[in-house]
């Protein structure tokens, strides 16, 4: 039996004991918003430590947490030193959007059914802490690497933008890994990824009664001058395509609106909230700009009823998440990942972008290479994520685990 048929039977022995592990994780909700996340930490800290793995916990400041937008966090890391030589983090986010309606079965219960497991971050990215804590453990349980370390890094605000999860570690210093894996999912290897701009909307305009609308100025008619100018970039945008694999190009989306005081009052106030995916090939700072432009120039051109007056617009960005773009020093990751892809799936596993964006740039952007790869299916789509009944078939979680541990034995000797 070889080195890598070995950690295969090792993952299959305790297969079981990793699907408990992840309904056990599951079963702890963390939706964000609130993001009332330290109980999930502390709850995987006490399940790794059955497991002989002690997780370090980190708190950011809570002045911090709650400009972030949430309610608490704490950071795990886990460290297994086996000698000098590099450091490979394996990072996976416990943080969910809430589950919403329209599910079959309980969003978190990690039932089991038709091979699947089910239940809220079934797929993003719970399923992870499970691939990489048993990959780990099928590692130093068979392979027994005497050089380097691998550090699991699991953290609580990727749905936020990740700054009081990796990227407070990382600013402070409590990690500096040489390479890393991000959650991701089974049959590609992502090398690169969208960035997103999130911006809130507010127009003004003065209510009054809408037996005399025109006493007073519709900040939703205003609104929807404004939305409509910026939808129509989308049509400019599909002419723009990127240069990486798996990526297309820029678009825009309004995700959320609220306004008015009551069915009968003109109203005075009206908020959306837009989401602008960014291409790797485009800067930020100039699709801001370009987002505030679009909005001034909406609102300016806005022609009220005659009598009103015209409206107030404020512009506030809530989120910026730089593209990902590849490190030249991702190589191995990505050679290593492929060739265990490629046998334990029997199938060519390529390396692409991704629209989503992801905690991975944090790494990047501070000259870590990174890399996606986990447990999940080939499409967002197929695994519900994000959406009712989300799950993960067992089997891509059994045969990824096994690529990861194949490929952490085969980075921590090179």
């Amino acid at each position: 039996m070889t080195a890598y048929e070995q950690l295969d039977a090792w993952i299959d022995a305790h297969f079981d004991e990793q699907v408990a592990f992840l309904q056990e994780l599951i079963r702890v909700p963390t939706d964000t918003p609130p993001g009332n996340n330290t109980p999930h930490a502390l709850r995987t800290a006490e399940l790794l430590q059955a497991f002989g793995m002690q997780a370090e916990q980190h708190a950011p400041p809570q002045a911090a947490v709650d400009a972030a937008g949430l309610q608490s966090i704490t950071n795990l890391i886990v460290r297994r030193q086996y000698g000098s030589g590099k450091t490979i983090a394996l990072n996976a986010h416990g943080d969910v959007v809430p589950p919403g309606d329209g599910w079959t079965h309980p969003p978190y219960g990690g039932e089991i059914a038709d091979g699947k497991i089910y239940g809220r971050a079934a797929a993003v990215s719970k399923c992870d802490f499970s691939t990489f804590t048993f990959a780990v453990r099928a590692l130093e349980a068979v392979a027994k690497p005497q050089t380097g370390s691998v550090e699991l890094h699991f953290t609580y605000d990727e749905e936020f933008g990740g700054d009081v999860g990796p990227g407070w570690l990382l600013e402070q210093g409590i990690t500096k890994p040489d390479l890393m894996i991000a959650a991701g999912f089974s049959y590609q290897v992502v090398v690169a990824h969208n960035g997103c701009l999130q911006m809130e909307v507010t127009v003004h305009g003065e209510m009054s009664h809408a037996a005399i609308p025109d006493s007073g100025t519709d900040a939703l008619q205003g609104a929807v001058h404004i939305m409509n100018a910026l939808y129509a970039r989308n049509a400019e945008y599909k002419k723009i395509r990127s240069q990486v694999e798996g990526i297309t190009h820029p678009y825009l989306n309004i995700g959320l609106i609220n306004g008015g005081t009551n069915t009968n009052v003109i109203p005075g106030k009206v908020v959306f909230k837009l989401d602008r995916r960014m291409i790797p090939e485009e800067d930020s700072g100039a699709v801001e700009q370009e987002m505030r432009d679009v909005i001034a120039a909406a609102a300016a051109s806005y022609n009220p009823p005659r009598g009103s007056k015209g409206i107030r617009v404020d512009v506030r960005r809530m989120l910026l998440a730089n593209a990902m773009k590849p490190l030249a020093g991702n190589q191995p990751l990505v050679n290593a990942l492929q060739k265990h892809g490629s046998a334990v799936f029997g199938e060519n596993i390529p390396a692409l972008g991704t629209p989503l964006y992801t905690d991975v740039r944090l790494y990047v952007e501070r000259g870590i290479p990174g890399v996606i790869y986990g447990a999940g299916p080939r499409t967002v789509l197929e695994s519900n994520a994000k959406r009712a009944d989300e799950n993960l078939v067992l089997e891509d979680l059994r045969r990824a685990t096994k690529v990861v541990a194949r490929s952490l034995a085969d980075l921590l000797s090179a």
